[in-house]
């Protein structure tokens, strides 16, 4: 099962830095969503790919047009949050009116009920657990915020799966499609998205997909465009992780798409028995 997502923000939205991190910030740099969306959608056009789109509500309302053409062309679509912040540097109150921001925004816009979510930067993890009840309560039925291994901002190594199954909390029940993940001996391997895929020679990616029966790709607009500004007062570290690899994302992603078969969340979703699946309780 290949699964293809995309997380629909601006291109300066990286994490972990305070010069971008608060929306106050955001109206100083230039808007590159549309492009970088023709962008995706000439990709998915031309390989007759499906996908599965994390919006942020911030987009929503600021670029209402991209979320109508997402919808109009036939994509699922899930709540990135509304203002793309760290879920474990929230309060439970600060969450859950975030997410409530989001999936307002979002549906008033296509009409349909947000069903799926996923956290900005995976930042879902042990200690903020309670992100699980906040989405129940608010109609998610689908969440693919965990990353079960230890990255940068968090991560939920401790989850102990990292296939689809039943997150259980307080005798209620939420579907999780985890970041798919390759153990060695040594370490734990992520390839499918983002930052990891930009890196990894598409060699090894491939190795990597069809070894795992379980493959959760995601990626950013932002990953497939070369020509963004460089925001100078990053780390060195930061500036690496957010721009090595742009300008042969988008080969390696045609590629990808071209010799592998994926799928929506929303197909994927309807073909697993979940009678059969593991259940993981946070209580």
């Amino acid at each position: 099962m290949n699964i293809l997502t995309f997380d629909i923000e601006e291109w300066f939205h990286i994490l972990g830095h305070n010069s971008i991190k608060h929306e106050g910030s955001w109206g100083k740099y230039e808007s590159r969503i549309h492009q970088n969306m023709d962008r995706i959608f000439q990709i998915l056009d031309d390989t007759d790919s499906k996908a599965t789109f994390f919006c942020l509500g911030w987009v929503a309302k600021n670029y209402p047009d991209v979320i109508k053409r997402i919808h109009d062309n036939g994509y699922e679509i899930g709540t990135h949050s509304h203002l793309h912040q760290l879920a474990y540097e929230q309060t439970p109150k600060e969450f859950e009116n975030d997410l409530t921001t989001s999936i307002q925004a979002i549906e008033d816009i296509t009409g349909e009920k947000i069903k799926l979510y996923r956290a900005p930067g995976f930042s879902l993890k042990y200690s903020n657990r309670w992100v699980f009840d906040i989405l129940i309560k608010n109609g998610i039925e689908i969440d693919c915020s965990v990353f079960p291994a230890k990255r940068s901002h968090g991560g939920y190594d401790r989850f102990g799966n990292n296939t689809p199954c039943l997150v259980q909390s307080n005798n209620e029940f939420i579907k999780e499609f985890p970041i798919s993940t390759f153990s060695t001996i040594n370490q734990t391997l992520i390839y499918s998205g983002g930052g990891y895929f930009r890196f990894m020679p598409y060699g090894l990616i491939k190795l990597l997909m069809k070894r795992n029966s379980y493959n959760m790709a995601y990626f950013h607009p932002r990953d497939f465009d070369a020509g963004q500004p460089v925001i100078e007062d990053l780390s060195m570290i930061r500036k690496f992780k957010s721009y090595y690899g742009l300008g042969s994302a988008e080969g390696k992603l045609r590629r990808l798409l071209q010799e592998f078969s994926f799928t929506d969340i929303r197909s994927a979703n309807n073909s697993i028995d979940w009678k059969d699946c593991n259940i993981i309780k946070i209580d």
